[in-house]
């Protein structure tokens, strides 16, 4: 059973392994593709906190949000393989940042073709969130074996 459940974990994370080295391979002096097309829908999303909340997002260089992304997604699933519940806390930081911002679904009207695209990757990124979710769970609902001492076997004479 222990085999099993680490090629599960292996097949989940291969989702972040692929774009993590995708992005990793792409980077180059400006942060790649994967910064070229965040760093409107970034703006958007600060704007849209600002606008609602009050709270101004800080200013950060978007190849260094596309490199922190490749770390968060690269040591979360290698720590995730082996079984740690920190590798999944790391995946889910990672999930919980990038979701709203990337699949700004909320930005178009529902018959847009934009919405009808990113509705379903957000969607989907939900359903990756709440796997991670589930399995810290069930990790930290499962009894961790106690150390007993064994009892002395009664001397027969």
């Amino acid at each position: 059973m222990a085999f099993v459940s680490f090629v599960g974990r292996v097949l989940f994370v291969s989702v972040f392994v692929l774009s993590a080295w995708q992005e990793f391979n792409d980077f180059g002096t400006d942060g790649g593709p994967a910064a070229k097309s965040l760093t409107p829908k970034f703006h958007a999303f600060s704007s849209h906190l600002s606008t609602h909340t009050g709270v101004k997002a800080p200013e950060v260089e978007i190849k260094h949000l596309v490199a922190a992304a490749i770390a968060l997604k690269g040591l979360g699933s290698l720590l995730f393989i082996f079984g740690s519940s920190f590798g999944a806390y790391l995946l889910l930081l990672h999930q919980a940042i990038v979701t709203p911002i990337l699949y700004d679904f909320y930005n178009y009207d529902v018959e847009k073709k934009e919405f009808a695209q990113l509705f379903p990757k957000f969607t989907q990124n939900l359903a990756l969130f709440g796997a991670l979710l589930f399995y810290i769970g069930m990790k930290n609902s499962i009894p961790r074996r106690q150390l007993r001492k064994k009892a002395p076997k009664a001397k027969t004479t």
